[in-house]
């Protein structure tokens, strides 16, 4: 009802007629590194005429392969498969693209700035079909009284002038052009954004360079050089980004030119935490594998954990209202071999489960009513489009979002008819081999953890590109090397991505060596992520995750409970730098395996820390004050 409301708000307001179906001509094309194509949007109505006078939005989430401007025109960047898309009168279009390498290697060399100053220098950014190179680069200058250029790439200007600068790598050659001003400055001096740093604070570096008037003199892109044990450095901008992983004096130089360096002593504190990490409480589950769970105050007025299995067919209901003693209240049982998820509705009256391995193959959802929480019972089940398992699922409202095993796709479940659920939509990757794991839904994005596709990122009503929460529009992607992309979560500008690893043929009874650590991305601009740091915890292997006040819990399997300090700007490995606020292991006698952690992940609720274990069921814990 909400969105036919919608839809005739949209109609009365712009007088126009919303489409049936959207479709993009062609459909799909190939082009060519560095070549452009033309793609045009067409709207229909019912009876398959076209609507006139809507104004496309068009978007490509894969902005590294292929771009598109407002008038439809595909720019190619690199090889690969991008989706391109068009919103007409709020329905989406697709259209595959397909970016090949020119038959003739495409290498570019680019600078960071139009011009350079003389006496000053700047590297010289090198790519072959899109992608940075590896191995040997010649570099010549064909006037060396105005520039330079080193070995490596670095370009010293001498005298204002022009020169070009020939590159050859992999058998192929292109030219940059170099333009060198005179240089006003008379001074140089490091500026820094901090002057009280601690392991782990980001600490931002610039030359600021004036002239002879005392005015600021723009353009300078010096190379950055740390001398220290246990450090993070990159340079953008001209800036040098550094972080200490120790508590030391750093000596940080900013090398200007071919003759000119500034340097300073960088003094950094140990990073201290007040705070220890405790059990409050423990529910045992010993005699079979738990799953995930989820705390909650029920509408009685007191407070649950339910917690899934692994290869069982019970969840498991606590009353926690008194955290030190959890008390196992019932065990509801359903039709499968696992319950790995387990959500509860903002209402508190219902809760979502999730089914793998039924006896029926018709595993999907069920819906429990939580009328009187403590003994909770089956309301209603959906499995018509889900039969094939669903892994996990997020509650929006009244839409399940969740992560089917057979399609591996996010299929949209309406249960605003709690006895009667249906789909109304539906996401996938566009291709057949894939995988997906895991989703979570904030502010109007769906974040897809889609394994070794790595983190998908959609508008399900943010409305940045047109998506609603039934009609999904991609944003973006994000993979990696590693593979295996298992979570995420949002918190401000950054997107925190784990990973799941587990070695081949590995048995859940026996004590499991997983890997895996946190990618954290920076998604100031969603359309393109960037992996700026990571938390990484040395032999153990990341679960599920938790962000709350500017601390990241995390379920790191055999590393246990961990509490992380992520305040501020993130850059580098947050383990070695000495963010970890505490960790504890949740393991003792009563487990599937004695001595062997496996925790699940976190949840913060009403100031305790809960998680479950693999291995020993639920664990409750609490942060404390160290005493000076």
């Amino acid at each position: 009802m909400v969105l036919i409301l919608l839809g005739m708000f949209m109609q009365l307001n712009t007088g126009l007629e919303l489409p049936d179906k959207v479709e993009i001509s062609p459909k799909s094309a190939s082009i060519e590194v560095g070549d452009t194509f033309i793609f045009s949007g067409i709207a229909y109505d019912q009876d398959d005429q076209v609507v006139a006078g809507l104004s496309p939005r068009w978007h490509i989430a894969e902005s590294s392969i292929a771009t598109v401007n407002e008038f439809g025109i595909v720019e190619a960047h690199s090889p690969g498969t991008a989706i391109l898309v068009v919103v007409l009168g709020g329905k989406p279009g697709y259209a595959e693209i397909t970016v090949e390498k020119n038959r003739e290697a495409n290498l570019v060399a680019s600078l960071s700035a139009p011009f350079i100053l003389s006496q000053t220098s700047m590297p010289i950014k090198v790519t072959l079909d899109g992608q940075a190179i590896e191995g040997r680069i010649r570099y010549k200058s064909n006037d060396v009284s105005v520039a330079r250029v080193t070995k490596q790439g670095y370009i010293h200007a001498q005298s204002p002038g022009s020169a070009v600068v020939s590159v050859q790598a992999h058998g192929h050659s292109t030219n940059v052009e170099v333009f060198v001003r005179e240089n006003p400055s008379v001074s140089y001096q490091i500026a820094q954004n901090r002057y009280i740093v601690r392991q782990g604070d980001v600490v931002r570096f610039r030359v600021q360079a004036t002239d002879e008037n005392g005015d600021i003199v723009d353009g300078i892109y010096p190379r950055w050089e740390v001398s220290g044990d246990g450090f993070y450095l990159t340079n953008e901008g001209g800036e040098g980004i550094f972080v200490a992983d120790q508590a030391l004096d750093y000596t940080i130089t900013a090398h200007i030119g071919i003759d000119i360096q500034r340097t300073l002593i960088l003094p950094v504190e140990e990073r201290i935490h007040q705070e220890t990490l405790s059990i409050a409480g423990r529910g045992a589950i010993a005699h079979h594998h738990s799953g995930d769970m989820w705390a909650f105050e029920g509408i009685d007025g007191r407070d649950y954990a339910y917690v899934g299995t692994f290869m069982y067919d019970w969840m498991k209901v606590f009353d926690v209202t008194t955290p030190d003693t959890p008390v196992l209240m019932d065990s509801i049982r359903v039709d499968a071999r696992r319950i790995n998820d387990v959500k509860i509705h903002h209402s508190n009256e219902i809760a979502v489960i999730t089914r793998e391995g039924a006896s029926n193959r018709r595993n999907g959802i069920v819906i429990l009513d939580l009328t009187n929480p403590a003994h909770p019972t089956i309301l209603s089940e959906y499995s018509r489009t889900v039969t094939g398992g669903v892994h996990n699922v997020w509650i929006e409202e009244d839409l399940v979002y969740a992560c089917h095993n057979g399609t591996s796709e996010l299929h949209i479940i309406d249960i605003s008819d709690r006895e009667n659920p249906m789909e109304v939509g539906r996401w996938g990757l566009n291709k057949e081999d894939k995988t997906l794991h895991d989703v979570i839904v904030q502010d109007g994005y769906a974040y897809l953890s889609y394994w070794d596709d790595g983190v998908v990122i959609l508008d399900v009503g943010a409305g940045t590109h047109g998506g609603t929460p039934t009609v999904p529009i991609m944003v973006s992607r994000l993979s990696y090397p590693e593979g295996h992309t298992h979570v995420a979560w949002r918190d401000g500008q950054y997107l925190f991505v784990g990973d799941e690893i587990f070695p081949d043929n590995w048995d859940a009874g026996k004590p499991l060596d997983a890997r895996g650590y946190i990618h954290i991305l920076d998604v100031s601009n969603m359309e393109a992520p960037i992996e700026v740091a990571r938390y990484e915890v040395p032999d153990a292997g990341a679960h599920n995750i938790w962000v709350e006040d500017e601390r990241l819990y995390v379920g790191y399997y055999q590393g246990g409970l961990r509490v992380v300090d992520i305040s501020g700007e993130l850059r580098g490995n947050l383990y070695d730098q000495g963010r970890e606020i505490a960790h504890i292991l949740t393991t003792d006698d009563q487990s599937m395996v004695p001595g062997w952690p496996m925790t699940w992940g976190a949840q913060i609720f009403k100031g305790h820390i809960y998680t479950s274990d693999l291995n020993s069921g639920l664990w409750i814990a609490r942060m404390d004050r160290i005493s000076p």
